[in-house]
């Protein structure tokens, strides 16, 4: 997101609850750009318990929605421990190659 938007990204942080991690703790972080921001949540149990039940509840509309679908499919995979395999961890670079076209 541009630069304008970080407050926003900080309120997402505080919203979903995911501001009790310093930064230095690996489980979430903010980058800084040029002149972006991004937010980025890393634990996986965040990913599983915050993100995709918010995201299940309030969809996403549009063409994104579809790459979202695929965001699930990837967690899926790593719930069930696919990713530790060739063949899983394929999957997954598979999926990711065909997402945000």
């Amino acid at each position: 997101m541009n630069i304008r938007e970080k407050e926003l990204i900080k309120a997402l942080i505080i919203y979903f609850k995911l501001d009790k991690y310093k930064e230095d703790d690996k489980m979430s972080y903010i980058y800084y750009g040029n002149n972006s921001v991004s937010f980025q949540v890393i634990k996986y149990s965040d990913i599983l318990d915050v993100i995709v039940p918010f995201f299940k509840k309030y969809p996403i509309l549009g063409q994104k929605s579809l790459d979202f679908f695929d965001f699930i499919k990837v967690v899926d995979i790593l719930k069930n421990k696919e990713h530790l395999t060739l063949e899983g961890f394929n999957k997954i670079l598979m999926i990711k190659a065909l997402m945000n076209e």
